[in-house]
């Protein structure tokens, strides 16, 4: 195929494209520029509306489930502290119930879990 008629393929569809009518309307006061008009307007008001919505309603929401959280973290890790004190410094052991902790076959990078954290989960190397 030569390139003259690449090109001309390129331009024909590229002239099919596009838009062969104006947005230009002439008589300002006809039906469409009002409702295009009163499209803007609601549109304005809705975008302050949830505006208004998300700054009263949902940043104060946020900030007081974040305080309560806080305040419940704060006295489970009281609590804990307390358990430790009352065990010589360590957490008790837990029970080793047949139920948890179940692995039919070991992962390949050892016993536990790819997101092991040793501050809350039980290290399953020691068991």
């Amino acid at each position: 195929m030569s390139l003259l008629a690449r090109n001309a393929r390129a331009v024909a569809r590229t002239v099919s494209k596009s838009r062969s009518y104006s947005l230009v309307v002439d008589a300002p006061s006809s039906e469409w520029v009002a409702k295009r008009t009163a499209v803007k307007h609601h549109a304005a008001e809705t975008a302050q509306l949830w505006r208004k919505i998300s700054f009263f309603v949902c940043f104060p929401t946020a900030l007081a489930v974040l305080a309560w959280v806080r305040n419940v973290e704060a006295e489970h890790a009281e609590h804990e502290e307390h358990v430790k004190a009352e065990h010589g410094g360590e957490l008790p052991e837990l029970p080793a119930y047949e139920y948890l902790n179940r692995r039919t076959k070991p992962f390949p990078w050892g016993p536990n879990s790819l997101f092991f954290n040793p501050h809350v989960n039980k290290d399953m190397s020691k068991a």
